[in-house]
């Protein structure tokens, strides 16, 4: 005789054959830990911070911004028509979807925000280049494309424990929120550039 089984099914196939015992690793049960929240955290600070400081160029002219009139200005110049509304509705979404961020409250619905903002500045200054230190400088979309997707990554990663949205539903299971709110974020952003320009 053979140490060999004579049989392909589970237990050697014969009937009442027991089945044999099912191990399986112990592993620690997955949960948040401090690191994904702090790393959170300061992303939603670079992003968020970026956003806000912006917003406050655009609508009061801070920190050497052009103001609402400038912005004005340069929206007409990229072709797109109701140039002093649409400067309102960028910088007041750049200016109040970066608090939120920063915040960590409704994070989605503002992340997205935020990324539609940058897909409209990606696809008008595309042709300029990627990298801010070609000759285009400061008109390539290097750091457009950079903080587009760091808006769309916190949208599906919710903003971790370290915000106002902790307990939220589209915090705890931020996957299927991000994605719902991504649609909404790329569908508005190609209206936009569809209808406005």
């Amino acid at each position: 005789m053979t140490d060999q089984p004579t049989s392909i099914l589970p237990g050697g196939g014969g009937f009442g054959s027991p089945e044999p015992a099912q191990t399986r690793p112990n592993r620690r049960p997955l949960t948040w830990n401090p690191g994904t929240d702090v790393g959170l955290l300061l992303l939603r600070f670079a992003v968020g911070g970026t956003f806000f400081a912006h917003g406050m160029q655009i609508v009061t002219g801070m920190w050497g911004g052009q103001g609402l009139a400038g912005f004005t200005r340069v929206l007409e110049g990229f072709g797109y028509q109701q140039a002093p509304a649409l400067a309102w509705v960028a910088g007041l979404t750049a200016l109040v979807g970066g608090a939120l961020v920063v915040l960590g409250f409704l994070t989605p619905l503002a992340a997205v925000g935020l990324l539609a903002l940058m897909i409209n500045s990606v696809a008008v200054k595309i042709g300029n280049g990627f990298f801010i230190a070609s000759p285009a400088g400061a008109d390539a979309v290097e750091l457009d494309v950079v903080l587009g997707l760091s808006a769309a990554a916190l949208a599906l990663t919710g903003a971790g424990r370290i915000a106002l949205d902790r307990n939220r539903t589209w915090n705890l299971r931020p996957a299927p929120w991000g994605v719902l709110m991504l649609i909404v974020g790329v569908t508005a952003a190609v209206l936009v550039l569809v209808l406005l320009r």
